[in-house]
């Protein structure tokens, strides 16, 4: 994999969680406009494998780049170029629809959010209802409306249609369609189909560590070898 010139890449990129380790070897390179899905049962990774990528979680081994650099060099930037939305609604009982979407504008620095954002994602005629009186269907869409709140090259979605019915999952997977229009990259990691036309796909499964692996290494660090920590 020639990632070298990439605008985002991994390279053997390894998890290990609670002294477990979870995954190995995950390498990809997107260009603009691409798009990569991350599938697998409970436990392979997707997930952590999500939150390194967002700068949450450290490697424990292999680097993740943005145009060749080391992500690490400049966490701040990487911060201020994707949207990260994970598995909890970012949803405060107490305020409004409009004002969470208000807040996510400031967040990033933006003095108001861009017109039409509730409309995209049938939350208009919601705008003023507080939080706590939200479905969890309104929950997700509404965490949803920071996609859109801001610009950000990179999207990292963990199991972002969760609750969602099919009307909604369609308005999902037009926002997916409209951000790689426009140069953007998403990565998706999920257990439904979701429409993301091209996009390549990894299976977390086939970076785990088995059994007979782990025996494995845990006999060759007892001989003096490196085990999986010290990758």
């Amino acid at each position: 994999m020639n990632d070298g010139t990439a605008r985002f890449a991994a390279r053997e990129v390894a998890c290990i969680r609670g002294e477990r380790p979870v995954f190995r070897d995950v390498s990809f390179a997107l260009e603009p406009g691409a798009g990569l899905i991350l599938r697998g049962p409970n436990g392979s990774g997707k997930s952590s494998l999500i939150r390194i990528l967002a700068g949450f979680l450290k490697p424990a081994g292999g680097m993740v780049a943005w145009g060749g650099e080391n992500m690490t060099v400049a966490p701040e930037a990487h911060n201020a170029r994707c949207h990260y939305v994970g598995h909890l609604e970012a949803v405060k009982a107490a305020l409004t629809v409009a004002e969470h979407l208000a807040f996510w504008a400031a967040v990033k620095g933006f003095a108001k959010a861009d017109d039409n954002i509730l409309a995209a994602l049938d939350l208009e005629d919601l705008a003023e209802v507080p939080g706590r009186f939200l479905s969890a269907g309104q929950k997700r869409r509404l965490t949803l409306t920071r996609l859109l709140a801001t610009p950000a090259e990179l999207w990292l979605l963990d199991e972002p249609s969760v609750t969602l019915d099919g009307q909604s999952a369609a308005r999902l997977e037009a926002m997916l369609a409209a951000h790689r229009a426009g140069g953007g990259m998403a990565i998706v990691a999920t257990h439904a189909e979701i429409a993301l036309p091209g996009a390549e796909t990894i299976d977390m499964a086939n970076h785990g560590i088995s059994a007979a692996a782990l025996l494995g290494e845990s006999a060759d660090a007892a001989a003096g070898e490196p085990d999986y920590g010290t990758w």
